[in-house]
C-alpha cells in the first residue's frame, strides 16, 4: 500500500534471519491487523499440547502513545487448532527487541511451520496510560461485585 500523509509509520528493522521476507502487511483494504510471518530457518514442528517461540526477525519503532497487539490468526485456530499462548501479546513503544510469537498447538496432529508461514496479526494501537490513585472507597454501581458469569449463561 502506498503512504498516505494521515498513515502512522512504524519503522522496521530486519534482521539477516528475515532477509526476503515481506515486511508486515494488510490482506485487504479493511483488515485491521497486518501478517507477520515466521522467519524459521528450518520447518519447526510444534505437537499436540506444546508451544514453540517462533521469531519473525522483526524489530519495530511503535511510536510513543502507541502499542503493537500481537493476535492468533483465525484460519490457524479453526484449521489446525493453534493460536497464541499469551494472547493478545503486547510489544510497547520502547521495546526494540526481535518480534517473536508464541505458537501453542491445541490442536490433534503436529503442526508444522515453514519459512514465511504467516503465523499470527499485529494491530497497531493508541495506548492511554493511567495514574492509579489510592482511595478508601469505590463508587458503587449495579454490577457492583457481580463477576465470573453474573449475567447467566443464555
Amino acid at each position: 500500500m502506498s503512504e498516505q500523509p494521515c498513515e502512522l509509520v512504524v519503522k522496521v528493522f530486519v534482521e539477516p534471519e528475515a532477509e526476503g521476507l515481506p515486511l508486515p502487511s494488510y490482506m485487504t483494504a479493511g483488515a485491521a491487523a497486518a501478517d507477520l510471518r515466521a522467519a524459521v530457518t528450518e520447518p519447526v514442528t510444534i505437537q499436540p499440547g506444546e508451544w514453540a517461540r517462533i521469531s519473525t526477525g522483526l524489530r519495530l519503532e511503535i511510536p510513543p502513545g502507541f502499542e503493537g497487539q500481537v493476535r492468533p490468526r483465525s484460519g490457524l485456530a479453526a484449521q489446525y487448532g493453534v493460536t497464541l499462548l499469551n494472547s493478545p501479546g503486547t510489544i510497547d513503544s520502547d521495546y526494540r527487541g526481535i518480534v517473536q510469537v508464541i505458537l501453542v498447538n491445541l490442536g490433534q496432529a503436529p503442526f508444522t511451520v515453514q519459512r514465511g508461514d504467516r503465523i499470527a496479526q499485529l494491530v497497531i494501537a493508541p495506548v492511554q496510560t493511567a495514574r492509579f490513585v489510592r482511595v478508601e472507597q469505590l463508587d458503587p454501581t449495579c454490577r457492583n461485585e457481580g463477576g465470573f458469569g453474573h449475567t447467566g449463561f443464555q
